[in-house]
């Protein structure tokens, strides 16, 4: 998994795998979600994630 955030335009690209993206969908306004064939997930893209809350990601501390 990897992360690329873009602050010019203020989106978070959460990356699970190479697969290639066969289907998107839209779970709200800010936020995207990408298949594979296989129905596991690719990227989720969080629109305004700054905005959102969703960014910087917090490192929790054990």
């Amino acid at each position: 998994m990897r992360t690329t955030y873009d602050e010019t335009d203020d989106i978070l690209v959460v990356h699970m795998s190479d697969k290639a993206i066969v289907r998107e969908t839209s779970q709200d306004w800010h936020t995207n979600v990408s298949y594979a064939a296989d129905g596991s997930v690719v990227e989720v893209v969080i629109l305004d994630a700054r905005k959102q809350g969703a960014w910087p990601l917090r490192q929790e501390v054990a």
